[in-house]
């Protein structure tokens, strides 16, 4: 691997020496990349748009995020801004000098690039969706039509391809992973994402469902990390030299650390059971107004607002009580956007209709 390593550092320095002004640019498809952002923004627009699509975003979303830590832990790999100080392979007049950057510190095992393999399924959710909303009907359609769409095709995926593959470099280009590391994150989100093409039974699954699955998932993964332990395997190694060659105390984060991606996302997955199988999303978005355009529009911008007045920092002192406060954190967003304020919308709309009337 020190090959593959230490062709990746030639990579890195490259884009750091050639290209820092891009910086800002990098930066911000780093934070496009971000999975947090697949709770706060991806998933309001789109479950307004199509309960079925935001349903299959969360578990891609999820699932995929489960994958990306057991497979961190199976792979092992480092990452660039640690690995550069601690190889052997460099003599002490040819040792390469990476710049790191305050969102360079990831704390978690280098391969698959989370960012990447979020990135990149959730995309591709929505713009495979996307395509099948607007394909036209084999039996009406004309020669035009189906031209229009293949044009159409081909600027979203041109799109989709833009965006992951600036996620891919700008990860790179701060030094968080190594090319190889966001090429196979990359892959890895679109094919976790095909699967659930696949999936139908998710759309309408039950509490009971949504539990089981949660339990598992977080079940599989600990004892996953107990059978590392007793092999005399450290699961969480990679936080400990992510402390160590920080350059910058302040840039690790606990909710970078395995076990905050886990919780945060099971509790997503919790709450969006909670949410679609209560009587608030019943009465709301299966009821008359959830066909309503300004139904949907009024709960897209109630959400987004609420979502970023919504983003406070908990308390990090103890991990435990930030894994737990995380995991309610988390499964109140869903039920949020799926229940609380589309009731309240709807409460409010019902109220004007009768004022109307």
């Amino acid at each position: 691997m020190d090959f593959v390593y230490s062709s990746g550092v030639l990579v890195i320095q490259h884009l750091q020496n050639n290209h820092r002004e891009y910086h800002d640019f990098l930066n911000f498809m780093s934070t496009v990349g971000d999975p947090r952002n697949i709770f706060s923004v991806y998933f309001p627009l789109w479950f307004h748009l199509s309960h079925n699509v935001g349903t299959k975003m969360i578990w891609v979303a999820v699932v995929s995020d489960w994958l990306n830590l057991i497979f961190k832990w199976i792979m092992f790999e480092q990452r660039p801004y640690w690995w550069v100080q601690e190889t052997h392979i460099y003599s002490n007049d040819s040792f390469p000098h990476i710049e790191q950057f305050h969102i360079t510190c990831e704390t978690g095992p280098g391969s698959p690039s989370g960012h990447a393999m979020g990135s990149a399924c959730v995309w591709y959710v929505m713009i495979t969706s996307a395509l099948s909303f607007i394909r036209p009907s084999s039996t009406v359609a004309s020669v035009q039509s189906f031209q229009r769409f293949r044009l159409l095709s081909s600027c979203l995926w041109m799109v989709f391809w833009f965006i992951q593959i600036s996620v891919c470099i700008s990860r790179v280009f701060v030094a968080t992973h190594f090319p190889h590391q966001v090429i196979l994150g990359l892959l890895a989100g679109m094919l976790v994402a095909e699967a659930f093409d696949h999936i139908p039974s998710v759309y309408n699954a039950s509490l009971k469902v949504y539990l089981q699955a949660t339990v598992s998932l977080f079940s599989s993964a600990i004892c996953f990390y107990l059978l590392l332990k007793l092999t005399d395997i450290n699961p969480l190694w990679s936080v400990t030299k992510a402390k160590k060659w920080c350059a910058n105390p302040d840039w690790i984060h606990l909710d970078t650390t395995p076990f905050a991606g886990l919780v945060r996302n099971l509790g997503a997955l919790f709450g969006l059971g909670l949410a679609v199988n209560s009587q608030m999303f019943i009465q709301s978005c299966k009821g008359k107004n959830g066909c309503k355009t300004r139904f949907k529009l009024m709960c897209v911008t109630a959400t987004l607002t609420s979502l970023q007045l919504y983003d406070f920092k908990m308390p990090t002192h103890t991990e435990l009580l930030f894994y737990i406060l995380s995991f309610c954190k988390s499964a109140s967003v869903p039920l949020g956007v799926v229940a609380v304020i589309p009731y309240c919308v709807h409460l409010l709309i019902g109220d004007e209709d009768r004022k109307l009337a």
